[in-house]
């Protein structure tokens, strides 16, 4: 989609407006050249319906997985955008562990965290002025220099903020004055909900278009591009893209920040023309969809690579080897030695036996529930799996 950039492609024969307003009083358009419909009927397909559904996210036992993995995911890329600085396998540690966060950087990552598996459960509920600032509130609970600015819009002596290219120091875009921002909240608000414009707009442009409209409005001293972003993902579920839980946008956008400045630039200068942060959102989608295919396509090869070697694992017996089999498809199973000498038609003694064997190598965790042993997979399984000697 390279060829679209900096390119007008369309005329306004045929375009739609939407109740946003410029800074200067013109409201925001778009049209709907190729290759956008295409674009939009491919995402129908492939995340809002059940065609190329990938196996693994439909297996309740793989899905908690790929959930949770998406979820770490968009929580460090969507800080790294707006400047936190860590590693991402010390950020993976720090939630997986559930350890308190050492800095700001990591208390940005942590309320992403948060705020993604809260909006899952929040995508069944309008939106309204007081959801928008729970989701700012839990953006950027304990980050923010004022700390009662979380959860508020900008007042009045605080009008003057502008958004800065910090490598230049240029400003690229002034947001509305505070005094028209809960009018224009509202009205965020009630196009989110579909309550306006009367014409038909595709749910995943109303999504992108709320992501704009947030982003330009800028309503809040600092967490504008995390909200936006999550009021993507809201709006995405709500209008039952559920393949989004999986999918994480952030990655593709932190890769090239200039052509995301671009897109907002070029649509903000060009007569109010969204057609460019259309295209532009439009072609991270496509991509953070490949990527979500593509990652799982590893996963799987690894795992039957993984199930291969071990046919050959001189360490492990051939029962063992099974288990283990099962468990890497299977990552929230429980196995108990009543299970595993009924699996096998064994005594008791060599099921025990095999089990506290596999603990001891650290591939399963062993915790005792009132007189009998239940034992699951570990975490990094696989990586546990390619050190067996």
């Amino acid at each position: 989609m390279e060829w679209w950039w900096g390119i007008k492609l369309h005329r306004r024969t045929g375009s739609k407006s939407i109740p946003l307003h410029s800074t200067s009083n013109k409201n925001f358009w778009f049209g709907l050249p190729d290759p956008i419909p295409a674009i939009l009927h491919e995402i129908d397909l492939r995340a809002g319906g059940t065609i190329q559904v990938p196996r693994q996210i439909t297996n309740p036992d793989m899905k908690d997985r790929y959930y949770v993995g998406s979820l770490i995911e968009e929580a460090i890329t969507s800080s790294q955008i707006e400047g936190a600085v860590t590693t991402r396998q010390v950020a993976k540690d720090m939630i997986r562990s559930g350890r308190k966060p050492s800095d700001r950087s990591e208390r940005m990552i942590l309320n992403n965290f948060i705020t993604m598996r809260r909006i899952g459960e929040l995508k069944d509920r309008p939106l309204t002025g007081d959801l928008v600032f729970e989701i700012h509130r839990l953006i950027t609970e304990d980050t923010l220099e004022n700390p009662i600015a979380a959860g508020r819009m900008r007042l009045n002596d605080e009008s003057e903020k502008v958004v800065v290219d910090d490598m230049y120091g240029e400003v690229y875009h002034t947001p509305p004055s505070a005094a028209e921002l809960p009018a224009r909240l509202k009205a965020m608000c009630d196009f989110a909900n579909g309550k306006t414009p009367a014409v038909f707009v595709h749910p995943v442009l109303r999504s992108i278009i709320l992501h704009f409209w947030l982003a330009y409005d800028h309503p809040f001293l600092d967490g504008n591009g995390r909200t936006a972003r999550a009021l993507f993902y809201w709006s995405m579920l709500r209008h039952n893209y559920w393949l989004f839980e999986f999918i994480s946008i952030s990655p593709i956008i932190l890769k090239a920040p200039s052509r995301y400045q671009l897109a907002f630039l070029h649509t903000e200068t060009d007569d109010c023309d969204l057609t460019y942060f259309i295209l532009y959102h439009l072609d991270v989608i496509q991509k953070a969809i490949r990527h979500l295919h593509a990652y799982i396509k590893r996963k799987t090869e690894q795992v039957q690579q993984l199930e291969a070697s071990l046919r050959g694992a001189a360490a492990l017996n051939h029962r063992q080897r099974a288990l283990i089999s099962h468990a890497l498809r299977h990552p929230r199973q429980t196995y108990t030695i009543e299970s595993h000498r009924l699996s096998h038609n064994i005594v008791y003694e060599t099921a025990r036996k095999d089990l506290h064997e596999l603990a001891e190598r650290n591939l399963l965790n062993a915790v005792k529930v009132g007189k009998e042993w239940h034992f699951t997979p570990t975490d990094n399984l696989e990586g546990r799996l390619s050190q067996l000697s």
